[in-house]
């Protein structure tokens, strides 16, 4: 196990290089003068050409990555070019809205679709058939389109919860409540569907082994079989599923942020993209793969955890 664990952190690493790099590269790929974006346009050439040595952007651009590499290896992340905040403590601040938004919606969608896709997998009937529709409609219809009719809806035309979020550092838990409400509720909506399937799919398999059916034969009741065994088996297959959707939670937030106005990490890069922002875009993109790292550990040590063969593979 531990030499699993190792070579799973040395392809996270290797993984984090890559998109570092490649974040990197795109940050400069526009041609942007952001020497001219930071002094504004009644900036002389002289002043432009100034802070450009002074932010290293006359240096070629691998040099450029390469301190960023090494500086980040010490712990330092450098500070925004545009407000001199320490990006670290930018981050720090803003992290925690997105992680609890996050793990509310994937705690959610794992219960409901758990019981939906177990439901369906067990009844079958017009359940499993309204599930099929379900996921046909959930993945037709985009998570910003469905943010936007329930902002519609429950925000303005009913004034149940606010249409923009209020969370400040000092906020009561009130309004991170009202304020997290309709974002969750709208990335719940598009991911409990196809995880369901997923884990109906899971389920059906299980109970089609022989193993099942020999369990069966001895007269043990479809609860202890259900809970003790088809569970236990389908459970790779749920973690995997839930584990992606965590994954592509974070990169939804982005859109979900920006349309709610809630200052997460995902809001705060693109407002640093939009200004081009390079440590702060690159402060973002370096805990984000962090976070999907350790996920993907997490749960590849559980699935060994909860399966053998997993541990043997």
């Amino acid at each position: 196990m531990l030499s699993f664990t190792l070579r799973r952190l040395g392809a996270g690493a290797v993984l984090l290089v890559v998109i570092s790099a490649l974040a990197y590269v795109l940050m400069f790929a526009s041609g942007t003068n952001i020497a001219r974006n930071i002094l504004g346009e009644t900036a002389t050439e002289d002043q432009v050409a100034l802070k450009q040595q002074q932010l290293g952007l006359d240096q070629p651009l691998w040099q450029r990555y390469l301190g960023w590499a090494g500086s980040a290896l010490t712990g330092s992340l450098g500070r925004s070019w545009f407000g001199s905040e320490p990006v670290a403590q930018t981050i720090a601040t803003r992290l925690p809205v997105t992680l609890t938004l996050v793990l509310t919606a994937i705690v959610l969608t794992a219960i409901i679709a758990l019981a939906l896709g177990v439901l369906a997998a067990t009844k079958r009937g017009w359940v499993d058939k309204l599930l099929q529709v379900s996921v046909v409609v959930g993945d037709a219809i985009p998570g910003f389109v469905l943010a936007i009719i329930l902002a519609f809806v429950f925000a303005i035309q009913l004034k149940l919860v606010p249409a923009v979020s209020t969370i400040t550092p000092n906020a009561p838990a009130s309004a991170w409540l009202l304020s997290l409400t309709l974002p969750v509720l709208a990335i719940v909506i598009n991911a409990v569907t196809s995880s369901a399937q997923q884990i109906r799919s899971a389920v059906i398999r299980q109970y089609e082994r022989d193993s099942i059916r020999t369990l069966r034969s001895r007269g043990l009741g479809e609860g202890e079989i259900l809970f003790k065994h088809v569970l236990r088996g389908a459970s790779p297959a749920g973690l995997t599923v839930l584990s992606l959707q965590f994954i592509g939670m974070l990169g939804g937030a982005v859109i979900i942020e920006k349309l709610f106005a809630i200052p997460g990490i995902g809001n705060l890069a693109v407002t640093a993209t939009q200004l081009g922002d390079v440590p702060v875009v690159m402060g973002v993109v370096l805990y984000t793969v962090v976070i999907v790292v350790i996920v993907n550990l997490l749960v590849d040590l559980l699935n060994g955890w909860l399966n053998p063969k997993v541990r043997v593979a």
